[in-house]
């Protein structure tokens, strides 16, 4: 009866944490947990318990998590920062790579930006092309005509 108490403990907390995250963090160990407990009802000893719970925990996580993860983010668009890529941008502040400067402006906004490539300096006032987001830095080059 310990056993039980112990398995059914366990997938308690399991699901509380994974309710608290909702990051598809404990799930995996949860459904191990069922399979445990279900075990100690039929009276199976400790050894196949753990070994299921390990089992079953691994299995899951191995091949159900990649196919969780591809479906939650199907249905995610691009975000309002990866459709600046692409986008021509009037550069604000020399860029120079090598001495750490440079600004353009995005629609009324400011962003420090920096050349794709550190030999090419882009002067103040040139319209530059957005090739590259790195933190909050637009990496960008001479546009495509």
């Amino acid at each position: 009866m310990n056993a039980i108490y112990t398995w059914l403990l366990l997938t308690a907390a399991l699901l509380v944490i994974e309710a608290l995250t909702a990051g598809l963090t404990t799930i995996w160990f949860a459904g191990g947990s069922v399979v445990a407990l279900i075990l100690a009802f039929l009276g199976a000893p400790l050894w196949l318990q753990t070994g299921a719970f390990a089992a079953v925990s691994l299995i899951l996580l191995l091949v159900t998590r990649p196919l969780v993860l591809k479906y939650m983010k199907k249905g995610r668009g691009a975000t309002s920062l990866d459709r600046m890529i692409g986008q021509e941008v009037l550069v604000t502040e020399k860029i120079d790579n090598l001495r750490g400067t440079g600004e353009v402006q995005v629609d009324g906004q400011y962003w420090t930006a920096r050349s794709v490539d550190n030999d090419h300096i882009i002067e103040k006032g040139e319209i530059a092309m957005i090739r590259s987001i790195q933190g909050v830095k637009l990496i960008v080059g001479k546009r495509i005509a």
